[in-house]
C-alpha cells in the first residue's frame, strides 16, 4: 500500500506493518512456500524473510533504471527528495546542500566505481536464469581452496583463528586466508563421522552439496527455529535426505528466532566446532562480508577421564554444554555427551550465547549483554583513560531501540559494552559509540546491487519510530580486507583505543542491535528478558597472553618483524567515517529509483 509521511511516498507490503517489534526484521515469512514450489520467480524454495524474498524477486526480475514500465510500482518522482541518490525518503534537515558539491561527490562516487569495481560483465537476470545465478555462486567454489593454503590456515597461520568468508569479485589476494563452507567441510579438516548444523535460514539442498561426496550421507542433524507452514517447507525439502535428522528450537517468546550459525563437525580424528554468521544459503557465501571462527581440532580424552577434564582456561566446554542444554532438546543429548568425551582445553576464545527466557539472580549474567558485562568485568583489564575508549557496533539489522538513547542503548546495553575490570565505572553516555551500518550508496555501489539490501532489513517502520539512533552511525567501508563493496552480514562489536590503533577486545556474533538478540531489563533491572538464540566468541588479550589489555589494530600491511599474535584484523576500517549529511541509512521496504546500482537496476521491493 501507498503510505505518506516526513520522508515523502513509498510502497510496502501490507504483511510488514505489524512486525516492527520484531528482533531484527528477519523472522520468516510464515505463508507457504510449497504452494509455490513450482514457480521460481514466486520467492525462494526455502523460508525466509520479506527482504530476501524481495531480493529474490529482484533478481529474478531486475527493473532498469529508467525503465517507465515500473512507474506504477514506485512512487512519483516528483513526491521524493532528489538529494540523496536513489532514495525514497529522507531523514536529514541539513541535506540541502550546494548543486555543485552534490555533482562533485557523485564524479568521485563513478571514479570509485570503475577503479574499484570487478572487471565482470553485470549479472543480467530474467526469469528463467535463478538456477543458473545459483549455480554461478556455487561453480566458483566446485574445488576447496589448494591444499597448502588450508593446512597452513589449519597450522597456526592465524594464531586468533578468526576467518572472513571467500568472495567473489574481488582481488584475489583478499580471499587468501578466507574459507568457503566446502573448505570447511572438506576431508582437509578431518574424516568426517556427523555433523550438527545450526542455522536459521537453510536450503537443504544446497547444503548437502557443500559436503564432499563421500561425506553427503552420514547423519546430518539440522537445528532451526521454524514453525507451521515454514517448518513443513524445511522438512519437506530434507525427504530425498534419509541420513538428515531435525531438532526444532522452542521459540516461546513472540518475535524470537533461532539466529544462532554453528557447526559442530564429528571426525574420526576428533572434534571441531564453527561459530559463524552465515545462513546456509548459496547467496550468504557468495559476495557478501561474513566472519567465521573455527576451533582447533580437539582429541578425544582417554577413556575413564573425569567429566571436568578437557577445559580450557576460558570455561569454553563447560559454556558450550550449556548453551546445548538450554535447547531442553533429547535430540541434542548425544552431541552433549560427545563434547564431554572430548579435550577443548586449547580454545582461547570466551562463548557468549543468547536464549529465550526471563532470567533472574545468577542465571541473569549467562545470557546475553549481561554475560558481556560479566566477561568483561573477570577478564578485560582496567584501561587508564578508559572512558575516552569507543565502543564500535557493527551488524546489519536494527530492531526498536525505543524513544531515545536512554531506553536500551546509552543505558543498559552501553553499562555492559563499557564493563572493563573489577572496578566498576559509573555509567557515562559520553562513551563515544559508533554504530556502523551501510547506507543506501553503499547498497547500490556492492557486489550484488540493491538486492544486497535484502540481508539489511531494517525497515521504515522501525527507522521512523528512532530518528535519534542515526546520528551515530557510520558508513561501510572494508579496504583494509578488500571488502568495500561486500555488503556486511557479519557483526562485531569491539571497544578501541581514541587513535582506533588498539581493541580492548573484540566480538564476532550473530547478534544484531536488537534487545531480542541482547536481552533488556524487566521489573525494575531484576530480570533479563531475551527473545532469541544467538551465539558468538569474545576475544581477550589476556587468553592469549597478552598482559596490556589490548590488542593491536592489524593493518592492510603488517610487515614480517610484528608479532601477529599481537596484532587483530579488524575486518572493517577503522576509524569508521560517519554518515555525511546526504547519507541514508539502507531501509530495505521503501524503493530507490533515483539512481542505478552496479547492474543498471533500480529497487522497488514491492
Amino acid at each position: 500500500m501507498l503510505q505518506e509521511g516526513a520522508h515523502g511516498k513509498w510502497t510496502v507490503s501490507s504483511s510488514d506493518e505489524s512486525t516492527e517489534e520484531n528482533s531484527d526484521g528477519e523472522k520468516p515469512s510464515t505463508s507457504s512456500v510449497l504452494d509455490v514450489a513450482h514457480d521460481t520467480t514466486s520467492g525462494p524454495q526455502y523460508p525466509c524473510s520479506e527482504a530476501r524474498k524481495a531480493a529474490h524477486k529482484r533478481k529474478a526480475s531486475p527493473l532498469k533504471f529508467g525503465d517507465k514500465s515500473c512507474s506504477a510500482e514506485a512512487p512519483p518522482p516528483g513526491k521524493q527528495r532528489t538529494s540523496q541518490e536513489g532514495s525514497g525518503w529522507c531523514l536529514s534537515s541539513s541535506d540541502e546542500e550546494p548543486e555543485d558539491q552534490e555533482k562533485h561527490s557523485h564524479k568521485e562516487t563513478v571514479k570509485e566505481e570503475k577503479t574499484d569495481e570487478p572487471k565482470e560483465h553485470p549479472l543480467k537476470l530474467c526469469k528463467d536464469d535463478e538456477l543458473s545465478e545459483n549455480q554461478k555462486a556455487e561453480e566458483y567454489y566446485e574445488a576447496p581452496s589448494e591444499t597448502q593454503d588450508t593446512w597452513d590456515l589449519l597450522n597456526g597461520g592465524s594464531p586468533f583463528r578468526f576467518f572472513l568468508t571467500k568472495v567473489r569479485g574481488i582481488h584475489q589476494s583478499y580471499n587468501s586466508g578466507a574459507l568457503h563452507i566446502k573448505d570447511i567441510l572438506s576431508p582437509l579438516f578431518g574424516t568426517l563421522v556427523s555433523s550438527a548444523q545450526f542455522n536459521y535460514c537453510i536450503d537443504v539442498a544446497w547444503l548437502v552439496r557443500q559436503y564432499p561426496q563421500e561425506f553427503r550421507k552420514k547423519p546430518l542433524l539440522i537445528v532451526h527455529g521454524e514453525k507451521r507452514e515454514s517448518k513443513a517447507e524445511l522438512l519437506a525439502q530434507a525427504r530425498p535426505y534419509e541420513n538428515i535428522s531435525f531438532c526444532q528450537a522452542k521459540l516461546d517468546i513472540a518475535f524470537g528466532t533461532h539466529h544462532t550459525k554453528m557447526m559442530l563437525l564429528l571426525y574420526e580424528e576428533g572434534l571441531r566446532v564453527v561459530i559463524h554468521t552465515s545462513n546456509l544459503i548459496a547467496d550468504d557465501w557468495h559476495q557478501k562480508t561474513q566472519g567465521i571462527w573455527l576451533s582447533p581440532l580437539y582429541p578425544r580424552l582417554s577413556q575413564g577421564t573425569s567429566g571436568s577434564a578437557g577445559e580450557s582456561e576460558t570455561n569454553f566446554k563447560s559454556d558450550l554444554i550449556s548453551y546445548l542444554m538450554a535447547y531442553n532438546s533429547p535430540t541434542l543429548k548425544e552431541w552433549i555427551d560427545l563434547i564431554q568425551e572430548h579435550d577443548l582445553s586449547e580454545t582461547r576464545v570466551y562463548l557468549l550465547g543468547s536464549t529465550p527466557g526471563r532470567y533472574q539472580g545468577s542465571d541473569k549474567e549467562k545470557w546475553g549483554h549481561l554475560r558481556l558485562r560479566k566477561l568483561l568485568k573477570e577478564h578485560a583489564l582496567s584501561i587508564p583513560a578508559q572512558e575516552s575508549w569507543p565502543v564500535v557496533g557493527q551488524f546489519s539489522s536494527i530492531g526498536s531501540m525505543g524513544a531515545d538513547g536512554s531506553k536500551w542503548l546509552c543505558s543498559e546495553f552501553q553499562e555492559s559494552l563499557v564493563a572493563a575490570g573489577r572496578s566498576v565505572m559509573s555509567l557515562k553516555c559520553d562513551v563515544p559509540v559508533h554504530l556502523v551500518y551501510p547506507t543506501v550508496n553503499n547498497v547500490r555501489q556492492s557486489l550484488e546491487g540493491y538486492p544486497a539490501g535484502g540481508s539489511l532489513p531494517y525497515s521504515i517502520q522501525t527507522a521512523q519510530k528512532q530518528l535519534w539512533l542515526h546520528s551515530y552511525f557510520h558508513k561501510w567501508s572494508a579496504e583494509v580486507s578488500g571488502r568495500s563493496h561486500a555488503m556486511p552480514h557479519i557483526k562485531t562489536y569491539m571497544r578501541s583505543s581514541p587513535d582506533f590503533q588498539k581493541i580492548a577486545w573484540f566480538l564476532v556474533t550473530s547478534a544484531n542491535l536488537s534487545k531480542a538478540a541482547w536481552g533488556a531489563l524487566e521489573k525494575n533491572g531484576t530480570q533479563l528478558m531475551i527473545r532469541s538464540y544467538e551465539l558468538g566468541v569474545l576475544f581477550l588479550p589476556s587468553a592469549f597472553g597478552l598482559d596490556k589489555g589490548y590488542f593491536h589494530v592489524k593493518g592492510k600491511m603488517l610487515s614480517g618483524s610484528d608479532n601477529p599474535a599481537t596484532y587483530f584484523p579488524v575486518p572493517f576500517d577503522l576509524p569508521p567515517e560517519q554518515y555525511g549529511s546526504k547519507d541514508q541509512p539502507w531501509i530495505w521496504n521503501i524503493p530507490y529509483t533515483d539512481a542505478p546500482d552496479t547492474h543498471g537496476n533500480m529497487w522497488v521491493p514491492s
